[in-house]
C-alpha cells in the first residue's frame, strides 16, 4: 500500500471509531439540520453538475422514525410544511415511506434523509451525495429493476466476491501501473467464474450495483476532494461490508466505489456508455482489453487471496450454520401456520444488510416495516417475515394460541375497515376488508 493511502486509511479508521464512541443526536434540532443543509448545497454546487450532466442539488427532508417529523430545506407544493427559521417542519403520514433514498410526498421528489445522521466529516458527505444522487437517478435512465441476487448467500457465491473484493482492494492501494493491472485481471476472473457458476447472476448484480453502486461511487467521488482519500474510502467500503449477514443486497455499496474509481483512472468518459445494459466490470474489462473468458484457472489466484484457506473455511461454517437457519424459517414461514399479507402497493423499510434468500420461494427480513392499504407489519429483531419472489405476498409465522396480530418478534396493525380472516389453509390467517354494515333500512 502508498505510504500515503495506508495514512489516509488509517486517518480514516481512527475517525470511524472515534464516531461510534461519542453520543448519538437525541433529535432533527434546527442548528443540526440547517448544517446539513448547508453541507449539502455547498457539496453540489462544488460539482456543479459536472459528474452526471445534472445538479444533485434539490429538495431534502429529514425524518425522525421515531415520531416521522419532518425538517425539510424547502417548501413542498401540497403545502404540508410550515417555514420556522429558514427552515420547513411538519409531520410525515403513516403511509408515506421511511427509508434513505428518494421518496415522492407532497408534489415532489426528495431525497429523504433518516435521522440521526452520520457527522464524522468524510461519511456526512459520502451518505448526502449517496443519497441525493437517487433523487436524479431516473431522470439520468439509471434506475434498473432489481431482482434477488440469491446466489450471494451461497458457500460458493459469498467465497467468489469477496476474493474479488480483496483483488479490488489490491488494486486500489498499488500505484505502479503492472501491479494495479494484474489485481484488477483477478477481480475479473474471480467475477467471470461467479457468474459463470449461477445462472442470471451477472443480470442481478449488474442491477443493483448501477442502483446502488453508481450511487456510492458518487458519495465518494464527490465527497472527498483528493483521489488518496477517495480510495481510502473505497478500501473502507470493501472492508465494512464483510461483518454484513449477508450480501445479497448490500454487495454493490462496496463494489460500487472500486469499480467506478478504477474506471475513472483509466477510462475518465466511461459515465457517458452506462447503457441500458451496462455492466461495470465489463467497462473496466474492455478499458484494459481483457476477456475474463480467457483467463483460466482461478485455482492459482485463489491460493494468492486465500494462502492459508482460512477463508473458505469461515465460509464453510457459515454455510453450515445458514442451512440449519433457512430450514428452521421454512419450517415456520412456509410450512407452519403463517398470517398471509397480501402485496398491493407496498412500502419496506429494512436494514439490506440483514436479507437472506430462500431457496424457491423469496426472501428473509429480519427486520422490516412494511406497510399496505391494510395497516403496517413491523418485525424487529427475533423475528423474520417471507417476501415471496413475485412480491404478491408476505408471511410471518403464527404463534399457537395468540390472537393473530403479534407473534416472535412482530406485531401487525390494522388499518381501519381492515380485519383478520381465516386464510386458504388450515390454520392460515389473512386480512380482508370488513363487510360494509347495513344501512339502517335494511336493518
Amino acid at each position: 500500500m502508498p505510504a500515503v493511502v495506508a495514512r489516509t486509511f488509517a486517518a480514516l479508521l481512527a475517525c470511524l471509531a472515534a464516531l461510534a464512541a461519542a453520543p448519538a443526536h437525541a433529535a432533527p434540532d434546527h442548528a443540526s439540520a440547517m448544517f446539513v443543509f448547508d453541507e449539502a448545497r455547498t457539496l453540489c454546487e462544488r460539482d456543479g453538475g459536472a459528474l452526471w450532466g445534472e445538479s444533485l442539488c434539490g429538495p431534502i427532508m429529514i425524518v425522525d422514525p421515531a415520531d416521522r417529523t419532518v425538517v425539510a430545506n424547502q417548501a413542498d407544493p401540497g403545502g404540508v410544511l410550515v417555514e420556522r427559521d429558514g427552515a420547513f417542519v411538519g409531520t410525515l403520514p403513516p403511509e408515506a415511506m421511511l427509508a434513505n433514498t428518494r421518496v415522492e410526498w407532497s408534489g415532489t421528489a426528495w431525497t429523504q434523509l433518516l435521522w440521526p445522521v452520520p457527522f464524522e466529516p468524510a461519511l456526512l458527505r459520502v451518505f448526502l451525495l449517496h443519497e441525493m444522487f437517487h433523487r436524479v437517478q431516473p431522470a439520468l435512465g439509471l434506475a434498473r429493476g432489481e431482482a434477488g441476487n440469491r446466489h450471494l448467500d451461497t458457500l460458493d457465491g459469498r467465497y467468489l466476491l469477496q476474493l474479488e473484493w480483496r483483488a479490488l482492494a489490491r488494486a486500489l492501494m498499488v500505484d505502479e501501473p503492472g501491479a494495479r493491472l494484474g489485481h484488477v485481471t483477478d477481480a475479473l476472473a474471480f467475477r467471470h467464474a461467479r457468474r459463470d457458476l449461477f445462472e442470471g447472476a451477472g443480470d442481478d448484480e449488474t442491477a443493483l450495483e448501477i442502483n446502488e453502486g453508481l450511487a456510492e461511487y458518487t458519495g465518494v467521488r464527490l465527497g472527498l476532494a483528493r483521489d488518496e482519500q477517495r480510495r481510502a474510502f473505497a478500501v473502507y467500503d470493501l472492508a465494512r461490508f464483510l461483518d454484513a449477514p449477508s450480501f445479497v443486497r448490500s454487495f454493490a455499496y462496496a463494489s460500487g466505489p472500486a469499480y467506478g474509481l478504477l474506471l475513472d483512472a483509466v477510462d475518465p468518459d466511461w459515465r457517458g456508455r452506462l447503457g441500458t445494459d451496462a455492466d461495470l466490470g465489463a467497462l473496466l474489462a474492455a478499458a484494459h482489453r481483457i476477456d475474463p473468458a480467457h483467463l483460466g484457472d482461478i485455482a492459482p489466484r485463489t491460493r494468492h487471496y486465500d494462502a492459508d484457506g482460512a477463508l473458505r473455511t469461515a465460509e464453510e461454517t457459515r454455510e453450515r450454520a445458514r442451512r440449519e437457519r433457512l430450514s428452521a424459517w421454512r419450517a415456520t414461514l412456509v410450512e407452519g401456520p403463517v398470517l398471509v399479507l397480501p402485496l398491493a402497493k407496498p412500502g419496506f423499510q429494512f436494514n439490506p444488510q440483514t436479507l437472506a434468500a430462500l431457496d424457491g420461494v423469496g426472501t428473509v427480513y429480519p427486520t422490516l416495516r412494511l406497510t399496505d392499504a391494510w395497516g403496517e407489519l413491523v418485525v424487529t429483531d427475533g423475528g423474520a417475515a417471507l417476501v415471496h419472489a413475485d412480491r404478491t405476498q408476505a408471511t410471518v409465522a403464527l404463534r399457537p394460541g395468540g390472537d393473530g396480530r403479534s407473534g416472535e418478534g412482530w406485531t401487525l396493525t390494522l388499518a381501519p375497515g381492515w380485519a383478520l380472516v381465516p386464510g386458504e389453509r388450515a390454520g392460515d390467517s389473512t386480512v380482508a376488508r370488513d363487510p360494509a354494515p347495513a344501512s339502517p333500512r335494511n336493518r
